[in-house]
């Protein structure tokens, strides 16, 4: 008998219409031979099932079901293609798990803990995990730039603590400039983290749960056309990523190895993509993903395509890893 699979999609956030586009990937990709696959938009104001034709069911959030046809469907699992809140940040997980419903992402602690960069960083420190200079904000905070500079020097990076894909975060390269990183910011959350600009090769690991054991993808290079791999080179076209990168050996197996400690150590489940930068020849530890993009041009599948793995297997293999 086939599974019945929800697709949830969208989010809360800035970053809901690359969710969209990630959600339909799948959606479009899955076997529908093997599953019957529903398209869930999540949004603020609606939490909608949209059929092939457009039109609008609503979710029952009681119990996360549907009815069509006067005939009550539930989902033997949730594929999560939300990016951001409430999809990456621990949210729909929480909720998920309390109605015993599968789904293929991670636990709700480990959204939750890897959505907030401070927090991450800080429980990854003591397995020497290593991380560039930061110096916290939180909104209302009085604001010390000599005391910033002093800690993580010009230029520097100013991000929001808790939002994805390069929103909210500008670098800095003089004093006179911070203020207005910082308001730029607290825009998009009201937490932030200033770190220190480390000058290197920046790299993108992939670490999935792949038919019951942790699969590290083949290592990603990521060369901005821009001045850091914001927005625009994230989802526009302006860096170039290089599938397998361009690093050494040792390099190339010191970061495979950082990466899949820190799945690891954090007990992680699913898809997770982690960015680090080499500095004096060790990986820095930017951020990690555990709802990365997954369109034909996002970073996982082509690192899985590198990998020898389609994105049929792919999706279907996050699938059948929740089922059990």
């Amino acid at each position: 008998m086939k599974k019945n699979i929800a697709i949830i999609m969208g989010g809360y956030s800035s970053e809901y219409e690359i969710s969209l586009k990630s959600g339909n990937v799948v959606y479009e990709t899955l076997d529908k031979q093997k599953y019957n696959a529903y398209r869930i938009h999540i949004f603020e104001n609606k939490w909608i099932y949209v059929n092939d034709d457009n039109i609008e069911f609503p979710v029952d959030k009681n119990d996360f079901s549907i009815i069509i046809h006067d005939k009550k469907i539930t989902f033997d699992c949730v594929f999560n293609a939300i990016h951001g809140t409430p999809g990456e940040d621990g949210f729909m997980q929480a909720y998920l798990e309390l109605l015993n419903i599968p789904h293929t992402s991670c636990g709700m602690y480990q959204a939750a803990l890897t959505f907030n960069k401070r927090d991450c960083l800080s429980v990854l420190k003591p397995y020497g995990i290593k991380t560039a200079e930061s110096y916290y904000l939180n909104l209302g905070d009085a604001i010390d730039e000599d005391a910033i500079i002093k800690k993580v020097g010009l230029p520097c990076f100013v991000k929001a603590n808790k939002a994805g894909s390069s929103f909210g975060i500008s670098k800095v390269y003089e004093k006179e400039k911070l203020q207005q990183a910082i308001d730029f910011a607290f825009k998009e959350d009201d937490e932030i983290i200033i770190e220190s600009f480390l000058d290197g090769t920046e790299v993108s690991v992939g670490v999935i749960s792949y038919q019951g054991e942790t699969k590290v993808l083949p290592i990603t290079e990521i060369v901005s056309n821009n001045d850091f791999f914001n927005y625009e080179a994230k989802y526009l076209g302006e860096s170039q990523e290089i599938t397998p990168a361009r690093i050494s050996d040792s390099d190339a197996n010191k970061v495979r190895e950082i990466a899949k400690k820190v799945y690891e150590v954090l007990k992680m489940k699913g898809f997770s993509r982690s960015e680090y930068i080499f500095k004096n020849g060790e990986p820095h530890l930017l951020e990690i993903n555990t709802v990365p993009g997954l369109t034909h041009a996002s970073i996982l599948p082509q690192q899985a395509a590198a990998a020898g793995i389609s994105l049929s297997e792919l999706f279907e293999n996050a699938i059948e890893e929740a089922l059990k």
